[in-house]
């Protein structure tokens, strides 16, 4: 969910993997990458995902993690989208809510979260259930992969 540029990923068209975001941008979309483009297997939002229940033993969300009151040009919303000030909170709720329904019994929900505007203490109410591990990351650790298991 939210594959984006699929930045993250070593195998950027992996068979087993089905790559799924909202946008879809052409090589030249971004002015610091010419070459970068998002081109997901299916585009879909990730508060509403058309997948059956128990689809995925493996879901990976990535969302954006800009948060701002209007619409912004700067790089990090440009590369990754943004959430919306009014509705993040119910956006991000919404988007693990979707992880949770499509993932199977004993299967693995991966979150990537970036604490630039928002701290993880700040959104932990919204997760789908108990953290079973996670690290921290990057610049200032401030890049959190948070693993969930669905019993």
């Amino acid at each position: 969910m939210c594959c984006g540029p699929k930045m993250m990923w070593f195998q950027k068209n992996n068979p087993a993997v089905l790559f799924v975001d909202k946008r879809r941008c052409e090589k030249g979309f971004m002015r610091t990458r010419p070459n970068c483009e998002v081109k997901p297997d299916i585009q879909a939002d990730f508060r509403d995902l058309p997948f059956q229940d128990n689809s995925f033993s493996l879901v990976v969300f990535d969302p954006p993690h800009t948060i701002r009151a209007r619409e912004t040009r700067g790089i990090i919303a440009e590369r990754y989208g943004r959430l919306v000030l009014s509705t993040w909170e119910r956006d991000l709720a919404q988007g693990f809510n979707e992880c949770w329904r499509v993932l199977k019994s004993n299967g693995t929900l991966i979150f990537k979260w970036s604490e630039c505007d928002k701290k993880i203490d700040e959104i932990k109410h919204l997760f789908p259930g108990p953290v079973l591990f996670g690290t921290r990351v990057g610049k200032d650790n401030k890049t959190l992969w948070i693993c969930f298991f669905k019993n």
